[in-house]
């Protein structure tokens, strides 16, 4: 993934085994239902497995290489993000044209690679049917080829938007608690007619309340549930070189109470202890401090709202 682009991401042991739960939907076309509490890391590890940051950033116009271009096209997982209200057939163009990011990227790379053949081809054949620069050769079995082959690589140019097949395996649905019972009957119909595999991605419950439709239930391979993280992973967490975009913290300053402190009032909330470090740097920032303390912890935790995040 392109990091300049994006904030850092950072591995963790839950990342680790959502992207076995993801691969295993992928690979079986399977229904894979994941859930957790808000702010373990769901979203952003959703949209990290597909890449779709970097598919965003290119169309978007943020970053138009051909890096990116051929990052992008390669990928075959696609995140998408329920809407508040929508009818069964928004949803269903919304979702194919969520899919069609990555289809057209696949497309365009195609075409390019195609058109630089077909220039190439085309400088030949013009160079060998030219009878001022190819006097002896101009009407060779060599030139009919040489046009033949320009005529033939340039149809298979025009055909690669008709011909090349969608790339997407894997639909992640964010959001999923939010489909009514009308748009998971959609989001069934196209996952049996799509050929792809399927994650549902929400609230905990949300696997009692799909248990309510037998018919998309019993499509369900896979169910993940998305924890907080533990204490060792903070601390491993907070040893990397991962801080929040714009928060300077090396690890160097933080103490044994300090980290002791921030394990705590976080529990493993991902999105918390990303919200209390980016205040713990604003602190030391305006203080022009030089370490974190544990008042520092203490007055960076009650500049914060903290209940149900």
């Amino acid at each position: 993934m392109n990091d300049v682009l994006i904030e850092l991401f950072v591995h963790t042991d839950e990342y680790s085994r959502f992207v076995e739960f993801c691969d295993a939907c992928k690979r079986y076309r399977y229904i894979g239902l994941c859930y957790g509490s808000p702010g373990v890391g769901k979203t952003i590890s959703a949209r990290h497995y597909a890449n779709w940051e970097s598919v965003m950033a290119y169309w978007n116009q943020e970053c138009q290489t051909k890096a990116l271009l051929k990052e992008i096209s390669r990928g075959n997982a696609v995140f998408y993000t329920s809407p508040v209200v929508s009818s069964p057939s928004y949803l269903e163009r919304d979702i194919a044209k969520t899919r069609g990011l990555l289809h057209k990227a696949a497309i365009e790379r195609a075409h390019r690679y195609e058109q630089a053949r077909l220039e190439r081809l085309l400088s030949r054949a013009e160079k060998l049917r030219d009878p001022k620069k190819n006097p002896d050769g101009y009407r060779s079995d060599e030139a009919v080829k040489a046009e033949d082959a320009f005529h033939e690589q340039r149809s298979r140019a025009m055909r690669v938007a008709y011909t090349l097949p969608d790339p997407t395996a894997l639909l992640i649905i964010d959001e999923a608690d939010r489909l009514k019972m009308a748009g998971l009957e959609q989001v069934r119909n196209v996952f049996d007619h799509g050929g792809i595999g399927l994650v549902l991605i929400g609230m905990p419950g949300i696997e009692k309340r799909l248990a309510r439709y037998p018919q998309l239930y019993s499509r369900i391979g896979f169910v993940h549930e998305f924890r907080p993280l533990t204490k060792g992973q903070i601390l491993k967490v907070l040893h990397t070189s991962w801080r929040p975009e714009g928060v300077h913290l090396p690890i160097e300053t933080f103490d044994d109470d300090s980290l002791a402190a921030i394990v705590r009032i976080t529990g493993g909330n991902f999105r918390l202890l990303h919200r209390l470090l980016s205040q713990i740097g604003r602190i030391l920032e305006i203080n022009e401090l030089a370490s974190v303390t544990p008042p520092v912890v203490d007055a960076a935790r009650e500049s914060l709202v903290i209940g149900t995040v």
